[in-house]
């Protein structure tokens, strides 16, 4: 199973909840999927001491179950393997999807690996962390994708998609708002202190760029997302240069199809390499022709986790 990309912010982090919790906690995580399923292989939910819950590993409707189950391994000091759906004992709990789901609870999980892991992820670091499922016992290690091998369990952990969006106007306010309301690490880039006051407004973590280049400080990886929305088209190009020569899964650029002709024209005698102009996407966006800032805010999210999802098949 490829796990490279982390589409999908995992909303309330359940290793973060631990962390922080004072008081004793239970990790649960999807140890075994059987026919379709709302969450994958090693979603994970921590359960607290005070009855509150970080994450989710269904719809709703094994949550409450699995607090119950929880408390009980927590007494008893010893993991345990909770079947639901299809071959569950547990008859009157069903899963609407009709497939079948293995949750194992891990009480008092190590405490050490989750900071690791919670560490290489604020470094934007991946790391896989291996679950010894009779034990318990927790082990990070840098190799390994998503997969339950016999007695053990492996979750990947990748960093989640990083947005860089440079631009002005409503077209990437809209956007950095869209972005940021669905949980994603974004900042917004911007010569315009309206655009950027706009940005803040949400929550949006912003930079100014008074002149027309890609800063040097910043560092695009290989789950970064990198959109411009201008309609002065000329700040692209000095943007774009060394934006393509990234590791940057994603750039894409607002405009008609005569903007990127132009764009890519200028591209071409500022000696960027064809390699990499093929890389660039616009116009962007999944619906063509989009005529308003939320549309196109939609149909460029859309693009990018498209692509994202692309490269873990």
């Amino acid at each position: 199973m490829n796990t490279a990309f982390n589409p999908s912010p995992a909303g309330a982090d359940p290793i973060r909840a631990i962390l922080d919790a004072a008081g004793e906690s239970v990790l649960a995580i999807i140890a075994g999927v059987e026919g379709p399923s709302y969450r994958p292989l090693g979603a994970m939910m921590a359960v607290l001491s005070d009855g509150s819950r970080a994450g989710t590993l269904s719809s709703g409707c094994i949550e409450a179950d699995i607090a119950l189950h929880a408390a009980e391994a927590l007494k008893a000091g010893t993991p345990r393997l909770v079947r639901y759906g299809r071959g569950s004992p547990f008859v009157d709990i069903d899963l609407p999807c009709g497939g079948g789901l293995d949750i194992l609870l891990v009480p008092q999980p190590n405490r050490s690996a989750l900071s690791e892991i919670a560490a290489r992820q604020a470094a934007r670091d991946g790391c896989s962390l291996h679950i010894d499922i009779d034990s318990g016992a927790m082990t990070v290690r840098m190799d390994g994708e998503t997969h339950r091998d016999d007695s053990t369990l492996i979750v990947r952990f990748d960093p989640a998609i990083r947005f860089l969006v440079f631009g002005k106007g409503p077209e990437a306010t809209t956007f950095a708002a869209l972005v940021k309301s669905a949980g994603y690490p974004i900042l917004l880039l911007s010569p315009d202190t309206e655009t950027l006051q706009a940005g803040e407004s949400v929550g949006c973590p912003t930079q100014h760029m008074p002149v027309q280049r890609f800063p040097e400080e910043l560092v695009a990886d290989a789950h970064t997302a990198i959109v411009l929305f201008f309609h002065d088209h000329d700040w692209e190009p000095p943007i774009l240069q060394p934006a393509l020569a990234t590791d940057a899964f994603y750039v894409g650029s607002q405009g008609s199809q005569r903007a990127r002709d132009a764009r890519i024209a200028t591209l071409e005698e500022m000696g960027v390499a064809a390699a990499d102009i093929t890389r660039l996407r616009g116009p962007v966006g999944l619906i063509p022709s989009a005529r308003d800032a939320g549309t196109l805010a939609v149909s460029v999210l859309a693009e990018v986790l498209a692509t994202a999802m692309q490269k873990t098949r």
